[in-house]
């Protein structure tokens, strides 16, 4: 088995990778393979499960809300490492010829595409056997309607354009209407559009990153971005933002308690900072993960932080 990814402009440097983990000892490879292709880097998604809790501000209140806040976390994280196993055993072909996705472990070698959907079946499993351990149904149904979604974006959906704009989306508000649901918390329908907003917002910028970093050859890749121009996407993606900051105060300005309304729509401040701040990452159209500009730009860290204090001190100080 060669330990090199297929030839590609830019591709020695991402070889390193690959020589590295051909020094590890044997044993630890098909462990780290798996990890690796579990994708420990896109876990964090999956706190999108406390957002409802918190925001109904039962997080606070009620242990139970938030144990089934943390049970909807780990079910939506064995769930999306499954969606991730199957992802990369059906694109395994197309990875090869991708200079960065040919060194996830099922393209390059490491990890065999038989093992991969193993392993998702494993994940599901164990992610049924915590939703139904978890009390109502509403976390199950969610957790259920993600991998049906998901899998069948996988399978087909994924080159069609627009619609899997709206599936890959889809995802992330399944996980806040499964934490909801795991806490007992029903979401308010202004809540659900935000976060519908706030995902799709992070899809375009995706799309908008692939086509600028790779150029022509990006439809190879994904064929669905044929259909897409860097300038419509970004179009789109300022549109998105706005209308998520106009779906955000008017969330907050619907509160029945004034004192509750006035200091959510305070916290608007942060979260629109925060908004330009990831218009300006991703205007460059760069080749970094768009969930590491999220989680390792230093001032958007601030930014969300910011947000959080000010939302949680809310609720404390609540008279």
């Amino acid at each position: 088995m060669s330990l090199q990814p297929p030839a590609q402009p830019g591709s020695a440097a991402l070889a390193v990778p690959l020589i590295t983990a051909a020094r590890r000892p044997v044993w630890m490879r098909w462990p780290l393979a798996a990890l690796r292709t579990a994708r420990p880097r896109q876990w964090p998604k999956n706190l999108l499960v406390f957002a409802a809790p918190l925001t109904g501000s039962a997080l606070g209140r009620s242990t139970a809300a938030l144990g089934g806040a943390v049970a909807a976390c780990v079910v939506f994280t064995l769930a999306s490492s499954a969606v991730y196993f199957v992802n990369d055993a059906l694109d395994a072909e197309r990875d090869r010829q991708h200079p960065r996705k040919c060194l996830r472990p099922v393209a390059c070698g490491d990890l065999s595409e038989t093992h991969a959907v193993s392993l998702a079946f494993l994940c599901v499993v164990a992610a049924g056997v915590v939703g139904l351990f978890t009390p109502g149904v509403g976390l199950s149904l969610a957790a259920t309607a993600y991998l049906a979604i998901s899998f069948l974006y996988c399978a087909k959906f994924k080159h069609l354009p627009v619609l899997e704009l709206f599936l890959v989306a889809s995802g992330f508000v399944l996980r806040a209407v499964g934490g909801a649901g795991a806490a007992k918390v029903p979401p308010s329908g202004w809540f659900l559009v935000v976060c519908s907003l706030g995902a799709l917002l992070v899809v375009l910028a995706k799309r908008f990153t692939e086509i600028t970093s790779l150029g022509a050859p990006a439809a190879a890749h994904r064929p669905s971005l044929r259909h897409y121009t860097p300038r419509g996407l970004r179009t789109a993606q300022r549109l998105t933002a706005l209308a998520m900051v106009a779906a955000y105060c008017t969330w907050a300005a619907t509160e029945s308690d004034p004192w509750t309304a006035n200091w959510h729509l305070a916290t608007v401040l942060p979260l629109a900072a925060a908004l330009v701040r990831f218009d300006r990452l991703t205007a460059t159209g760069g080749t970094k993960h768009i969930e590491d500009l999220l989680i390792r730009d230093a001032p958007m860290l601030c930014f969300e932080l910011t947000w959080l204090v000010m939302f949680v001190t809310g609720l404390a100080l609540h008279p």
